[in-house]
């Protein structure tokens, strides 16, 4: 269905194509990454420092004063439940009060003493504005109510035509309520509980889905699981160990030790192998390539990124000066292009490193025998499976940073083999984190300069690229311009961001590497990034804003030389919750346990909150708060699997069929 059938605004489309939105269909699952609440605040629940939100009957004229280059603030006094209450507004100068109107509409902050700053005035019946309302994800061009009336449109001109995917049976087990009205009660609901229900029905019904996907590509899997047996020369392995300039845990020995055992296997390996940031990953997935080539065969890793990719390539070409190795990702020029599928082809290239560049279609592989994808949780299951496919009898190893229990990584990656990396590298140090109780760089500019006139780079982190009218938070094109001046004597500052394309990004970091640019101000695109090892500090700003565990990835991109790292968290945050989430980022360095404590803290999660919207690649489902939906909808998935071709699951092979255009995992 055409999104003509919407709007006709050529702009508006426009806008809509680049939300992602192409069809009618795609705005019913367009979902909103948080709600807020109305709710009538009685007298007796005023708290200082707390939002209320009342009806009050107007007893003075509007003031309106100005000051500083036309701002202004407008005063006025009313009446609510026998008390008189001083309100005060800023920048509304255009308020009037209709003629013959003697209530208005207040939202905002209660300041004691009888004051409240509003954020919202207005003289609507307070009837119409008590509920809970959906909060999209917009670019500029759309407001709320504009795309709020387009999902509206689309659910009506879906009526009656939104089918379960969720089998019969599981819909009544589980007491789900239907498609339509989860769709319908996401974008509208008219209760917390009935936006629980459609939040339980939309999960499980994400999570099934992956876990089909997943037990049909184990399916697939084992039809090729047997291999021919490989053999290569322990001893170079030994002597190539032997060689690094640092000594391997008892993680990373341990871990190496399985996968050579599963290369020389006659079944094909299908491995996770997961560790803390820094932990040491990648030099276990330099041997498993390495044994591969010495057995004859072809090897790849497929980075998220190309700043990843390179970095991945730079480093293996000074492990391996002896063998050939070629990058393939799509900054390549036509003819390094052609060059790189002509040694990949003819066999030529042994060691083969890049992006999602490295399974379409015209890339063949001579012999291909070992699949890794660094940060696997970045790409589908089906972009996976595209590239084993260009090999026979592949094996497959999963690198992931993002640190989840055992149990936990059973359930998401099935009946695969799990090796977890503990331990830090030895000589490796812990990086010192420190919250600080404000969210300005002022309290700790004296330890900046110093840092920067110690010959250290600095990374700056913020939740924000630009400034945004519906978040209170710092952003990065702000502080660069601020930085830039403020630390202009004491290095260059540079700015990156996910806007930015990827030569772009390219150029900057690269600049950062090489130590032409000295404070990087970034948002979480450097979660992912090259290994700098000059950069030892890191501040990330509104610190409450990330989740436990992305605070600990970001802060793992410092002190990677055997230097110290520090982080410093910046919040001004008055929440106990956020704060006690904080200051367990002083106390602890696991990562696992960093998920465990974070999963009790945050409890079921606040749905009525800022949502994790695509958390751990999904849409809605976040793998640690939904664990239990995650588990039961694995188990169901191999249950289905016994009788797929059962009619009841008739839906569920139909969107398998579709299912080229699932992401799942990206």
């Amino acid at each position: 269905m055409e999104l003509t059938q919407i709007t006709k605004s050529k702009n508006k489309l426009q806008i809509l194509s680049h939300l992602g939105i192409q069809e009618v269909k795609d705005l019913l699952t367009y979902y909103p990454s948080r709600y807020t609440v109305t709710v009538e605040t009685p007298w007796n629940e005023f708290r200082k420092n707390e939002k209320v939100c009342f009806e009050a009957t107007l007893i003075s004229p509007l003031k309106t004063s100005y000051y500083a280059k036309k701002r202004s603030v407008t005063r006025f006094t009313v009446i609510y439940e026998e008390e008189e209450l001083q309100v005060s507004v800023f920048n509304r100068s255009f308020l009037k009060v209709p003629a013959g109107c003697d209530h208005v509409f207040i939202s905002g902050k209660y300041e004691g003493n009888h004051k409240v700053v509003a954020s919202t005035v207005n003289f609507k019946p307070i009837e119409e504005q008590l509920g809970i309302f959906p909060v999209y994800p917009l670019k500029d061009g759309i407001t709320q109510s504009e795309l709020t009336k387009y999902i509206q449109k689309a659910i009506t001109l879906y009526e009656n035509k939104i089918v379960d995917v969720i089998p019969q049976r599981y819909l009544e087990q589980y007491r789900l309520i239907s498609k339509e009205q989860a769709i319908q009660a996401i974008h509208f609901p008219k209760s917390k509980e009935l936006l629980e229900q459609a939040l339980r029905h939309l999960k499980y019904e994400e999570f099934l889905k992956f876990h089909i996907s997943m037990q049909v590509g184990r399916a697939q899997v084992s039809e090729y699981s047997h291999k021919e047996t490989r053999h290569f020369d322990q001893e170079k392995i030994e002597h190539f160990i032997s060689q690094l300039p640092y000594t391997l845990s008892n993680d990373q020995q341990k871990a190496i030790i399985e996968i050579l055992e599963d290369i020389q296997r006659p079944q094909v390996m299908y491995r996770l192998l997961q560790g803390d940031v820094g932990c040491g990953k990648t030099v276990v997935a330099q041997v498993a390539m390495y044994a591969t080539v010495l057995s004859g065969y072809q090897a790849v890793i497929m980075a998220p990124t190309e700043i990843l990719a390179k970095q991945h390539y730079e480093s293996f070409c000074k492990q391996f000066p002896k063998l050939h190795i070629t990058l393939l990702c799509g900054s390549l020029k036509s003819k390094e292009r052609k060059v790189a599928l002509e040694e990949i082809a003819s066999g030529h290239s042994q060691m083969i490193i890049g992006t999602h560049a490295l399974f379409q279609e015209d890339v063949l592989y001579a012999n291909l025998g070992l699949v890794i994808t660094d940060e696997q949780h970045r790409f589908g299951v089906e972009q996976r499976r595209r590239l084993m496919r260009k090999g026979d009898a592949v094996d497959l190893l999963l690198m992931s940073a993002t640190p989840i229990p055992r149990t936990l990584a059973i359930s998401l990656y099935g009946d695969l083999d799990v090796s977890t990396i503990n331990e830090l590298p030895s000589g490796r140090k812990r990086t010192i984190t420190k919250v600080i109780p404000h969210n300005s760089m002022s309290y700790i500019l004296e330890d900046i300069i110093t840092y920067l006139q110690q010959g250290t780079q600095i990374y700056v982190i913020t939740p924000l690229v630009e400034e945004s009218d519906s978040l209170n938070a710092k952003h990065a094109q702000g502080i660069y311009e601020s930085l830039s001046k403020v630390l202009a004597l004491y290095g260059k500052v540079g700015l990156l961001h996910g806007k930015m394309n990827n030569e772009e990004k390219d150029k900057v970091m690269n600049a950062f590497v090489h130590n032409e640019i000295q404070v990087l101000v970034s948002t979480t695109v450097v979660e992912v990034g090259v290994n700098v090892g000059n950069a030892n500090v890191m501040v990330i700003y509104d610190a409450e804003r990330f989740g436990l565990s992305q605070l600990h990835q970001l802060r793992g991109r410092v002190g990677r030389a055997n230097q110290q790292g520090v982080c410093y968290l910046l919040s001004n945050s008055q929440d106990p919750l956020a704060k006690k989430r904080l200051k367990l980022m002083e106390k602890t360095h696991d990562g696992f346990e960093i998920a465990n404590e974070d999963l009790r803290l945050r409890g079921s999660g606040d749905i009525l909150g800022k949502r994790q919207s695509g958390a751990n690649g999904f849409i809605l489902g976040d793998i640690v708060v939904d664990h239990k939906i995650l588990e039961v909808a694995r188990k169901d998935a191999i249950e289905i699997m016994k009788n797929f071709e059962d009619p009841e699951y008739r839906m569920l092979r139909i969107w398998l069929e579709l299912s080229d255009k699932q992401r799942y995992m990206d």
